[in-house]
């Protein structure tokens, strides 16, 4: 059988690598597996069976004329009418969707030309953008609109900003009538959490299940690390988080309060700060450069005795399960589908925006000892989020549609 799955990125990021996992599961298991994608740090020639989309120029006027009309996904017709014939050219059993809100293809054309071709067709919500009118997460704003009709969107100038008019209302319903015309759908929640939504919006008419995201637990392990000597922090108690959550709006209280009560024998570590970020921060916390070097990455997760994510809206969340498989436990506020990626055992929930709670577990880490919780977070990890394990569901899930 073939099957084509389509995504903004490959093999870089989240979704980019569970994307080439699959890919690389699909060949490895006799699938005639093809990838579609925008952008990706592999060079073409070495993916197999792999189609860009459009180009950056292309991407940059998709860009601007959604922040203009305030309509993702509505723009790249040449090239999604390219990317259309390619379609028809490989003949794919199964299409697999995954992130489509990157400007560079055109959603309508796109589910139109599936609709019409009656070709089974797999969605994953790698968030919540294919049931709403255009945001990506709303439970930080308590928004319901979506289960009926947007429209005055608390969200207008957040995720892709609608700068001219509001067009949310107009975006679900053409959601909603593309999607009923597809006979054969199929949705898949990376969570319980976002199954469980998806079943309170239009998508409710069609079959949802859940099939976790995994990672490479043979690569993510405990592994020996310069970091500690590298920053001068071998007498330091670590705690890891990220800046795409820890700089945010919403959190300026977790982090005003970790900074300032903070003991000396501990240092907060912020990775994926940006130049400017790092000149804000005080003295007592380290502020580290993004990085897409895996290997320095679970270095990093090795190095640190904690990793603490105040996310406050998540489908899944892989970078709490990468420290645990590691042997780092993780401390995490409890809400969306990040509540799922903690056994509350090994590594903690933490009731949403309760910083000094976050803070009082944290320190509790550092009592205890990160050694008493390493094994435990590391076959919880290996017993739900293996990719081979949680992959090979997919591999099944196309065979029934095939």
């Amino acid at each position: 059988m073939k099957v084509l799955q389509i995504n903004a990125v490959y093999g870089v990021g989240s979704t980019g690598v569970i994307v080439r996992d699959i890919h690389e599961l699909c060949l490895e298991n006799g699938i005639e597996s093809y990838v579609a994608y925008s952008t990706s740090n592999t060079s073409p020639e070495s993916i197999i069976n792999g189609y860009q989309i459009g180009n950056t120029l292309d991407k940059k006027l998709h860009a601007l004329l959604c922040r203009i009309n305030g309509k993702q996904a509505y723009f790249s017709r040449g090239a999604t009418k390219k990317f259309i014939n390619h379609i028809k050219e490989i003949k794919p059993d199964v299409v697999h969707l995954h992130n489509l809100h990157s400007n560079y293809v055109h959603l309508n054309m796109l589910l139109d030309f599936l609709a019409k071709e009656d070709i089974a067709t797999v969605i994953t919500l790698h968030d919540c953008w294919f049931y709403t009118g255009g945001c990506f997460y709303y439970t930080a704003v308590n928004c319901d609109k979506w289960m009926q009709s947007c429209g005055d969107c608390p969200k207008r100038f957040a995720d892709t900003p609608a700068y001219i008019v509001d067009r949310s209302s107009m975006v679900l319903e053409d959601k909603r009538k593309r999607f009923s015309k597809i006979k054969r759908l199929t949705v898949v929640g990376v969570s319980q959490w976002i199954s469980e939504e998806a079943n309170k919006s239009f998508l409710k008419q069609h079959e949802i299940c859940t099939i976790y995201n995994g990672i490479d637990t043979d690569f993510f392990v405990n592994t020996p690390s310069d970091f500690r000597e590298k920053y001068g922090l071998q007498d330091k108690f670590l705690i890891l988080g990220a800046a795409n959550k820890w700089l945010k709006d919403i959190n300026k209280d977790t982090l005003n309060y970790f900074v300032s009560n903070l003991p000396d024998d501990c240092k907060l570590i912020i990775m994926g700060c940006q130049s400017n970020d790092i000149e804000k921060l005080p003295s007592n916390v380290l502020a580290i450069p993004f990085t897409t070097d895996r290997v320095e990455l679970k270095k990093i997760y090795s190095a640190c005795d904690v990793f603490a994510n105040c996310t406050r809206e998540d489908t899944f969340s892989l970078i709490n399960i990468e420290p645990q498989a590691c042997g780092t436990p993780s401390v995490v506020y409890e809400n969306s589908g990040v509540k799922e990626t903690v056994d509350n055992k090994s590594s903690f929930l933490i009731p949403n925006g309760d910083y000094q709670a976050f803070f009082e577990k944290v320190l509790s880490i550092k009592k205890i000892g990160k050694s008493q919780f390493s094994e435990m977070c590391r076959c919880h990890v290996v017993s739900k989020f293996d990719k081979r394990l949680n992959y090979l569901k997919y591999i099944d899930l196309y065979k029934s549609l095939g």
